[in-house]
C-alpha cells in the first residue's frame, strides 16, 4: 500500500501578509528548581491565517460559512488550555535527557512520538533523548488534560515548543557562561554545546547553572519552520519494536503487588443490574478463586488467574433486572428516532427538490485491548492506573464513590491498545476500585470481548434526512437534520466541574449541541447550508466514537451532493470541484481526482466514488472503486460477511503542519479501514434489550479478506500553516461518502442503510477445539487472556 508525500510549495517571502508563529515572541516562566525546568504561556492564535481564497463560480450561490469553519472544537479545546499552559513543564536531567510528562493518554496514535519530535526540534535533540512519559491526573490543570477530538497535537504544539525554546535558550546563556564566549557563537546539537574552540559542555552538566531559584517570566522566539530538521520526518512510532518483538507492556501486562485477575459477570440485557447470586459460596470454592462479590455492575471474582476467573463468572446463577433497555430492538429504536426527528424548515424556492432519507444502526466502539485497570483501594486512599483519556474526571468520580477526598486519589495514565473515544470513558478504573474497596485486596480488572460489545460503548444509532433545492445551474439550499440516540461525548471536559454538568437535566444534549455546532461543515456554496442536530435519550452506552457524528453527516451529504450533480446534469467529480468553497479545498478535491485517474472506464458492476470532508483544520477527500459484481459480493470466507469489496482508496488529505508524516498516513489507513467497516459491514444488532453481537468473529471489523489490495495516500502539507490539524479524525468521514457514492454508481441503487451489509447476524461458527496446555506459573495469565 503505498503512500507518499506530496512536495510543498515553495515558501512565500517574508512580509507577505501571511499569518506565522514562527518568529513571534512567546512568553515562557523557568521554574524554581535544582535542575532546569520551564513552562509555557501562549498568546492567541490565528489557525491557518484565512489564507485560503473563495472559489470564483458565477453560477454557485454563496454559502455562509458555518461555525466550526470560523471556531471549531480544535480551538474550544485549546482555548480551554490556555490558562494552565504554564503548569506543563519540560525538564532537563544530569545525565543530559530532557523529560515531559505529557499530559494526554497514547492509546497508539503515536503522540508520545510527535510529543518526542517537537520537544528534539527546539532543543536541537536527536528524539531518542527526549523520554515521554505520561502524566499523572493532575486536577490543577483542569480542562488540559483531555484527550480526544484530534486535539492534542494542535493544543499543546505551541506550549511544547516554548518550553523547549527556553531550555534551550536558558542552556546556551549558561554554556556561554561557562565558556567565556558570546551565546551567538554557541552551537548546540544532540545534548551538546559546541564553543568557538571546539570546547564541549554536555547539557547535564549545566542544567544547574541553568536553573532559578525564583520562578520567573522570559520571552523567547520559536525556530523558523525552514530550520526545521526533525519536525517533517519520517519517523518510526518510539515503542514500534517492542510492540513487534512482543515487549511492549501494556495494563494487563503490569505487575503490582497482589492485584490478582479479576472480571465481572454482566447481565444478559443492557445495563442489567444483579438482583442477588444463587451459588456464589460454590463458586467461592472453585480452582484458583480467592474472592467473589457483588458489586453495583455484576458480580465479580478474583482468581489467580484470568482463566479461573472467567471459569467462576461462567459458573455463577445471577439473578437480573430488565436492564435500561428492555425489549427494545433496533425497529423500536428507529421508530423512536423518527418521533424526534426535526422538521427541514428552510422555506422553498422555485426549482426541484431532492432529498434523501438515511439510517445508521449502532455500531462497537470496542478497542482492540479491552477495557481493564488495575486498583489497590485501603487505607483511606486509593492507587488506580488505567489508559484513562480523563483521568482528573476519573479521579473526581472514583473519590466520590469511594468516599473519599480527590486528593486521596491516585490515577495513574498507562498506555492502551486503541480507543477512538472509548477511553473517553473510565469505567473501568471506576469497577476497579469498587472492586478492589468491596473486597478489601488490590484487583487487576479486564472485560471480557463479549462484555466490551455487548455492555460497552457504541456509536449510537442514527437518522440522517438532506434536502436540497436545485435553481438552474445553481443549489439555493442544502438542509441537514441529524437524529441520533443521545451520544455521550465525553465526561465534560475531562474534569469535576463539567462532568457533573454533563449529567444534569439536558446537559448531555447541551454537550452534544455544542460538539456537533463545532465539528459539522458544509464544504460546498449551496445557499442556505444548514446542520442541525436533536437527540432521543434511549438509556444507551453511547460514545464520541472516532470522527462522532461526521461518518453519518458526510455520508448522507455526499450521497447527495451526487443526486444534486445528476440533476443538473453534471459530473460528481465537476460539481465538488467548481462548487468548494476555498481554493485550498478544491486543490485537494482536484489532485484526488488526478491521482485516481477519475472517470476511466471501468467494468460492468464496478465504480468509482469520490466524496470531500473538511474538519479539524484540514480537508480530504477521497476516491474508491468499489466491485459490486456478483462473483465479489457472493464471495465465500469461512465466518465472515463478504459483499462488495474496495478494489483501490485513493486519498489526498491537507492536514496542515505535519509533525511526522510516516505517523499521519499511518492514521489516515486505519481511517479508511474504519469508513470502510462502518459503510459496509459492521454493525451491532439489538434484539429484546441485548446486542446480538459478541466478538470479532461475529462483529464484522475490516479484515484483510476485504481491506483495500492498493491504497494510495498524499499528504499535501500545506506551507501557509503554521500548526498541525486534527489528524486523528481524518480518514473516516470522506471515505465512508465515497464507499456510499460508489455503490450507487455501481448498482443503481443509492442506497439508505448502513452498514449497507446490516442484515440477519451470521450464525458464530466456532473455531476449532485446541487442546489445552497445562497452567503453570508463567503462563496462565497468558493462555486466559
Amino acid at each position: 500500500m503505498p503512500a507518499h508525500r506530496a512536495p510543498a510549495p515553495e515558501r512565500p517571502a517574508s512580509g507577505d501578509g501571511r499569518k506565522d508563529v514562527s518568529r513571534r515572541r512567546f512568553l515562557g516562566y523557568l521554574i524554581a528548581a535544582p535542575t532546569l525546568v520551564v513552562a509555557a504561556e501562549v498568546g492567541r492564535q490565528t489557525m491557518f491565517g484565512g489564507t485560503s481564497a473563495p472559489v470564483a463560480n458565477a453560477a454557485a450561490i454563496p454559502s455562509p460559512p458555518l461555525p466550526a469553519e470560523l471556531y471549531d472544537l480544535l480551538d474550544v479545546i485549546r482555548d480551554t488550555a490556555r490558562p494552565t499552559a504554564n503548569l506543563v513543564k519540560v525538564e532537563v536531567n544530569r545525565d543530559g535527557t530532557v523529560s515531559f510528562a505529557l499530559p494526554r493518554s497514547d492509546n497508539g496514535q503515536g503522540i508520545i512520538t510527535s510529543t518526542q519530535m517537537i520537544i528534539a526540534e527546539e532543543m536541537n535533540l536527536d528524539p531518542d533523548q527526549v523520554n515521554v512519559t505520561l502524566a499523572d491526573a493532575r486536577p490543577e490543570l483542569v480542562f488540559n488534560q483531555l484527550t480526544g477530538g484530534s486535539t492534542t497535537t494542535f493544543s499543546t504544539y505551541t506550549p511544547i515548543r516554548v518550553a523547549a525554546a527556553l531550555a534551550q535558550g536558558r542552556l546556551l546563556a549558561a554554556a556561554a557562561n561557562e565558556l567565556r564566549q558570546d551565546v551567538n557563537v554557541l552551537k548546540s546539537r544532540q545534548g551538546l554545546i559546541t564553543g568557538l574552540n571546539g570546547e564541549e559542555l554536555p547539557f547535564g552538566e549545566l542544567t544547574e547553572a541553568a536553573s532559578v531559584s525564583v520562578t520567573e517570566a522570559s520571552e523567547v522566539v520559536l525556530k523558523d519552520r525552514e530550520e526545521f530538521t526533525v519536525i517533517g520526518t519520517r519517523r518510526n512510532k518510539s515503542d514500534q519494536l517492542a510492540m513487534v518483538t512482543g515487549k511492549k507492556q501494556f495494563l494487563t501486562d503490569m505487575q503490582v503487588p497482589d492485584a490478582l485477575p479479576t472480571v465481572i459477570c454482566r447481565g444478559p440485557n443492557v445495563n442489567s443490574a444483579p438482583l442477588g447470586v444463587n451459588n456464589i459460596d460454590e463458586v467461592r470454592n472453585m480452582p484458583g478463586v480467592t474472592d467473589v462479590e457483588q458489586v453495583s455492575v455484576g458480580v465479580a471474582v478474583r482468581a489467580k488467574t484470568f482463566g479461573q476467573a472467567v471459569d467462576g463468572v461462567n459458573a455463577l446463577d445471577v439473578n437480573w433486572d430488565a436492564g435500561t433497555a428492555e425489549g427494545e430492538n433496533d425497529e423500536s429504536v428507529l421508530a423512536k428516532l423518527r418521533e424526534g426527528e426535526l422538521p427541514l424548515a428552510v422555506p422553498q424556492v422555485a426549482g426541484e427538490t431532492v432529498e434523501g432519507d438515511f439510517t445508521f444502526y449502532f455500531r462497537s466502539n470496542s478497542a482492540l485491548e479491552t477495557n481493564c485497570a488495575i486498583a489497590v483501594v485501603g487505607d483511606g486512599q486509593a492507587e488506580i492506573w488505567g489508559p484513562s483519556k480523563s483521568p482528573i474526571a476519573a479521579q473526581a468520580e472514583i473519590a466520590k464513590k469511594l468516599g473519599m477526598a480527590q486528593n486521596a486519589v491516585t490515577v495513574h495514565v498507562t498506555e492502551g491498545g486503541g480507543s477512538f473515544g472509548r477511553r473517553l470513558f473510565f469505567d473501568a478504573l471506576e469497577e476497579a476500585a469498587e472492586v478492589s474497596q468491596t473486597m478489601g485486596k488490590p484487583v487487576k480488572l479486564m472485560w471480557t470481548r463479549s462484555d466490551d460489545s455487548r455492555q460497552g460503548r457504541t456509536h449510537p444509532m442514527a437518522t440522517c434526512r438532506v434536502r436540497a433545492q436545485v435553481s438552474g445551474d445553481a443549489v439555493s439550499s442544502f438542509e441537514i437534520a441529524h437524529t441520533s440516540v443521545a451520544t455521550e461525548i465525553n465526561p465534560g471536559l475531562s474534569e469535576a466541574i463539567t462532568a457533573a454538568a454533563n449529567k444534569a437535566p439536558l446537559g448531555n444534549l447541551t454537550v452534544s449541541e455544542s460538539i456537533y455546532v463545532t465539528t459539522q461543515t458544509n464544504p460546498y456554496n449551496v445557499g442556505v447550508a444548514t446542520s442541525l442536530l436533536n437527540e432521543v435519550d434511549m438509556r444507551f452506552n453511547t460514545c464520541s466514537m472516532r470522527n462522532i457524528y461526521s461518518p453519518d453527516t458526510a455520508t448522507a451529504r455526499e450521497l447527495m451532493v451526487d443526486q444534486v450533480a445528476a440533476k443538473m446534469g453534471k459530473d460528481p467529480y465537476e460539481f465538488r470541484s467548481a462548487f468548494t468553497k476555498l481554493t485550498r479545498w478544491k486543490n485537494v478535491v482536484d489532485r484526488a481526482a488526478e491521482e485516481a485517474d477519475w472517470g476511466k472506464s471501468m467494468p460492468e458492476g464496478t465504480a468509482q466514488g469520490i466524496a470531500m470532508h473538511v474538519e479539524y483544520k484540514g480537508v480530504a477527500c477521497a476516491v474508491v472503486e468499489l466491485d459490486c459484481r456478483p462473483e465479489t459480493v457472493n464471495r465465500e470466507i469461512r465466518s465472515a460477511r463478504t459483499g462488495p469489496r474496495v478494489t483501490k482508496v485513493t486519498y489526498v488529505v491537507d492536514g496542515g503542519l505535519i509533525i511526522n508524516p510516516r505517523g499521519f498516513e499511518a492514521q489516515m489507513m486505519g481511517g479508511i479501514n474504519d469508513g470502510i467497516a462502518m459503510t459496509l459491514t459492521a454493525g451491532l444488532h439489538l434484539v429484546d434489550g441485548h446486542f446480538v453481537e459478541a466478538s470479532w468473529d461475529n462483529y464484522f471489523y475490516t479484515r484483510q479478506w476485504n481491506t483495500p489490495p492498493e491504497m494510495n495516500i498524499i499528504v499535501i502539507e500545506d506551507s501557509e500553516a503554521p500548526e498541525p490539524g486534527g489528524a486523528g479524525e481524518f480518514g473516516v468521514a470522506a471515505t465512508c461518502g465515497a464507499i456510499a457514492c460508489a455503490y450507487a454508481r455501481a448498482t443503481g441503487t443509492v442506497p439508505t442503510e448502513f452498514p449497507i451489509l446490516h442484515k440477519e447476524p451470521l450464525p458464530f461458527e466456532p473455531y476449532p477445539t485446541i487442546p489445552p496446555i497445562p497452567p503453570s506459573p508463567t503462563n496462565g495469565r497468558e493462555l486466559a487472556r
